[in-house]
């Protein structure tokens, strides 16, 4: 069935020119087989609406952490979350709860290398399937479509990837993203001791694809530079300058002469002059000397260098270097290994066995890659997702910054639940890493890091013929996604037809009517006026209108519904 057979001879001719204008602009793209069977999660959605459903057995709420006092910091003990489905109808919905709210989003996506990593409409994908990179195309296409509305301006996009996809994920995140966003491709050394199952090369290396939203200046920083040595004070390409040392700035070590004569001393580069007479005292510069060479700095630089307590040495050979007492960081290397701190698979399979006894997964990822990559946004409050959350890389690297820095990053994790992954691991890693882990055979409590969880299925309103049936029924299903859109789950009121939430620490309030106005109206709005934070009222409305006038106090914020949530899947999807 066409996508183009209901449009009308008008709208045809009108996308025929922009396509033709589509490829006039375009030098080179790339080209793959288009699905010949639909995803059956997107079939679904043409005659469904995905919604959340709130599992409360699996919630988990913990105070702030042991011996840390309520006010500590800027946090407030909000809910992370995890949604158990397919993520095509998971980020379906959080294209209402949550457009333009992310800053970043890391994914694992399967690799497609034909070794049942990569399931397509229930079937393994084989590597003699010869449409398996169009298969896998199409799949990640829709994903990323639908993730990129959900990220800020300032966001960032994480991809790792292997050799089988990377460079077709590069070409569909040039068209998706815009080739121009593009930072770079990083090389992560994932093992020392790589499977010896080629006859050609060893592969030691994986890859992370990172985008930003806006191409801009800022300077991403993480690597701290720590010297052992000294750096050199010259470099050939520069001009002769002058720098004056004050007294007791330079250290002179192995010396046997106190007082050296102003002259030319010679070494195999760099000839240094000596401009006056220099006595040493208890290893240092008695009096103030003054050197002519090929410097790296002004005196200006100098002094704002001494100032910041640098060291600057001096040879036998009269050959001047320095060491910083605080380096600055720099931009980070192409290569992510050992240097930064991150750690292999190999690292992450000892952590799995330590909480699970078992490793599970072939090649989990290490929690020291993830936070590598979130600490780059440099953020309080940052909302991290990951739509491909087989294990628990993404989420323990957030607890564990936090518990770091007292910050309060909080992650959105979406996964399906095949083979009981998202309820036997996903969620009981999370559990355990939340409260308390396993640890050398005992159960040690070991820390209470006070950050909370709801658990979330995502289920089906079907469609009616009635548009007004339809509003009614997606009503009286949307509630999770309105908790979940305005970041407020404890239920604090339940009545026939309307239902009052508050936030954790009571600041916030949301206010849901479903129901055309009935007699308990006037109770609900009782109800309303005696909270004294800030109010959000959702009101049904066929038509999206309402009296404003019923709501005469100040602070509250009103919306109708469900129109626009109508609205965001009509944008996506056949509504």
């Amino acid at each position: 069935m066409s996508k183009y057979q209901d449009l009308t001879k008008e709208e045809l001719l009108k996308k025929l020119w922009e396509l033709e204008n589509e490829l006039k602009n375009k030098k080179y793209w790339l080209v793959w087989d288009a699905e010949k069977f639909p995803e059956q999660v997107v079939l679904e959605c043409e005659n469904n609406l995905p919604v959340l459903e709130d599992v409360k057995l699996k919630e988990i709420k913990n105070p702030p952490a042991f011996g840390i006092p309520l006010n500590k910091g800027d946090l407030n003990w909000d809910y992370n979350i995890l949604i158990e489905w397919d993520n095509y109808h998971a980020l379906t919905v959080l294209n209402y709860t949550h457009e333009a709210k992310i800053d970043v989003i890391y994914i694992d996506p399967p690799y497609n290398t034909g070794n049942k990593d990569f399931i397509y409409n229930d079937k393994f994908i084989e590597k003699e399937d010869k449409f398996r990179h169009s298969k896998w195309l199409n799949f990640m296409e829709k994903r990323l479509k639908l993730a990129q509305k959900l990220l800020k301006d300032d966001w960032v996009i994480f991809i790792s990837i292997d050799d089988n996809e990377q460079a077709q994920l590069k070409l569909l995140c040039d068209k998706i993203f815009w080739e121009e966003n593009f930072v770079w491709k990083w090389m992560w050394f994932r093992s020392a001791t790589p499977p010896n199952l080629s006859h050609k090369i060893k592969k030691n290396f994986e890859y992370i694809i990172w985008y930003e939203k806006v191409k801009n200046n800022k300077k991403y920083v993480w690597v701290k530079k720590e010297s052992k040595s000294t750096d050199p004070f010259t470099k050939p390409q520069n001009t002769l300058k002058i720098l004056k040392f004050p007294p007791n700035t330079i250290i002179f070590n192995n010396f046997t002469k106190w007082l050296i004569k102003n002259w030319i001393y010679w070494t195999s580069k760099f000839p240094n002059k000596l401009l006056n007479d220099l006595i040493i005292e208890n290893w240092y510069n008695k009096n103030e000397v003054s050197f002519e060479n090929k410097f790296v700095w002004l005196q200006e630089k100098l002094n704002e260098e001494l100032i910041n307590n640098t060291k600057v040495f001096c040879s036998k050979d009269l050959v001047l270097s320095y060491k910083k007492e605080n380096y600055s960081n720099e931009v980070p290397p192409n290569i992510i290994d050992f240097s930064v701190w991150v750690e292999t698979t190999e690292q992450a399979w000892n952590n799995l066995i330590e909480i699970f006894w078992e490793k599970l997964f072939d090649y989990p990822k290490p929690v020291s890659l993830i936070s590598y990559l979130i600490n780059f946004i440099n953020k309080k409050d940052s909302t991290i997702l990951d739509f491909f959350a087989w294990s628990w890389t993404t989420w323990h690297a957030v607890l564990d910054l936090n518990k770091e820095d007292w910050w309060n990053r909080k992650f959105i994790l979406c996964t399906n639940n095949e083979n009981n992954i998202c309820e036997e691991i996903t969620y009981k890693r999370l559990e355990k890493v939340i409260n308390w882990y396993n640890k050398k055979w005992d159960w040690e409590f070991v820390e209470w890091l006070g950050w909370n969880l709801k658990y979330f299925k995502t289920s089906l309103v079907k469609k009616t013929r009635s548009r007004s049936q339809l509003k009614i029924n997606i009503t009286k299903k949307c509630t999770e996604m309105l908790c979940l859109k305005e970041n407020i789950f404890d239920l604090d009121l339940e009545k026939e037809n309307y239902k009052i939430f508050s936030s954790n620490n009571k600041d916030r309030f949301l206010a849901v009517y479903y129901n055309f106005i009935k007699e308990d109206f006037n109770e609900f709005l009782e109800e309303l006026k005696k909270l004294k934070s800030e109010i959000i009222v959702y009101i049904f409305s066929v038509d999206n209108t309402f009296d404003k006038s019923l709501f005469k106090w100040l602070n509250v914020r009103i919306e109708a519904i469900p129109q626009k949530i109508l609205e965001v899947y009509k944008a996506l999807m056949k509504v």
